[in-house]
């Protein structure tokens, strides 16, 4: 998801989307979690099985059990680089990798929609934003979110992917992409105008929005 507000119908899609009910929010790289938390618990207490992991002081006992039995994985958005850097040094990547394997749903708004790619446009290291070819890898390319809501957004993107950056996916802010395994099913929309977009060497392709909340 390009950008995320907690309490829309995103929310009851994501539900929808996923195996069942038990949802581990992970608020690695938000600058406060404590704020995003009780957004999270706000929206999905009443309807889900929700749960969250902090990495602060050190890991949850149990946290392998914790990732393997939730059917939704949840990252916030915030300093991406920050959270991969977290889970790589405690081994939460492989954990997420071993779940999405078996049939986890994985999701997440801004630095929670870039984590899962191969590189990513980001803001980690400054507002000027920059290219980063570190993601997780769980899918091809390169992701950029809020391509509507940040003027910087869409210039730099482009600039990069014409430069020989990895071509990828571009989020609007209320919009999302929808991946089954690896393969793009599914453009997301809960705004009017609002969609997602092809990033390659050749210029920017408006992706069809497939489905509406």
């Amino acid at each position: 998801m390009g950008g995320y507000s907690l309490g829309t119908a995103v929310d009851a899609l994501l539900l929808e989307l996923a195996r069942g009910p038990r949802m581990l929010f992970v608020p690695t790289p938000a600058h406060m979690p404590e704020t995003v938390l009780t957004w999270f618990y706000g929206a999905f207490a009443r309807r889900a099985e929700p749960s969250h992991v902090l990495f602060n002081p050190w890991p949850p006992p149990g946290l392998r059990d914790l990732v393997l039995g939730a059917d939704v994985i949840f990252e916030s958005g915030g300093n991406t680089a920050n959270a991969l850097a977290v889970w790589r040094v405690h081994g939460f990547d492989e954990l997420v990798r071993e779940a999405w394997e078996g049939g986890a749903l994985l999701c997440g708004f801004s630095a929670g929609m870039i984590c899962w790619f191969e590189a990513s446009v980001t803001d980690s290291f400054g507002p000027q934003l920059a290219g980063m070819r570190d993601g997780l890898g769980f899918l091809a390319g390169s992701a950029c979110p809020h391509y509507d809501g940040e003027g910087r957004r869409r210039p730099v993107y482009t600039e990069l992917v014409r430069d020989g950056f990895p071509p990828g996916i571009a989020c609007d802010d209320a919009a999302a992409v929808l991946y089954e395994g690896t393969t793009l099913v599914d453009v997301v929309s809960w705004a009017p105008g609002a969609g997602a977009y092809r990033v390659s060497v050749d210029g920017e392709e408006p992706l069809e929005v497939t489905r509406r909340v």
